[in-house]
């Protein structure tokens, strides 16, 4: 099975063959963000670091969504959410709100988690189990529900 960085190469690829300008923008930004970060530190990235600056890129792009929809921006938003759709192609499969909720749940009662001091704690615990499956938000938001009980 090919690595991450391996299928965003062939897509690349593909894109470019197949003339589809936006794709392989889309996915020559991502090419190059992980491209950055392996000059940078000098080390050959596996999947689970890749995935981590997808998300980092996923994460750009919804708040740049944000902002382009105060600012009426609707070409700009509708531009993010394309991109945000090519570069979910190469994350996980995304857990769902209710997913979210039970491994919030399971994390925290193991913990003994009970007040919103906690809060860090349950955090710090369900991160390796949702990175590249999640938004840091929502996550953030349910744990705040969780513990505030």
């Amino acid at each position: 099975m090919p690595t991450i960085k391996e299928k965003l190469q062939e897509d690349w690829k593909a894109a470019l063959k197949a003339k589809d300008k936006f794709r392989a923008n889309t996915i020559s930004t991502a090419k190059s963000a992980i491209l950055l970060v392996e000059k940078t530190d000098n080390v050959k990235l596996e999947d689970d670091e890749v995935i981590n600056i997808l998300a980092k890129e996923v994460k750009q792009r919804r708040e740049s969504m944000l902002e382009f929809e105060k600012g009426n921006r609707q070409d700009l938003v509708d531009q993010c959410n394309t991109e945000l759709e090519i570069l979910l192609e190469y994350l996980p499969q995304q857990l769902s709100e209710e997913e979210i909720k039970q491994i919030v749940k399971d994390s925290a009662e193991e913990m003994g988690a009970s007040s919103i001091k906690d809060m860090g704690k349950v955090m710090s615990a369900i991160r390796p189990k949702i990175v590249g499956r999640a938004d840091g938000k929502l996550v953030s938001q349910i744990v705040k529900e969780y513990l505030n009980k």
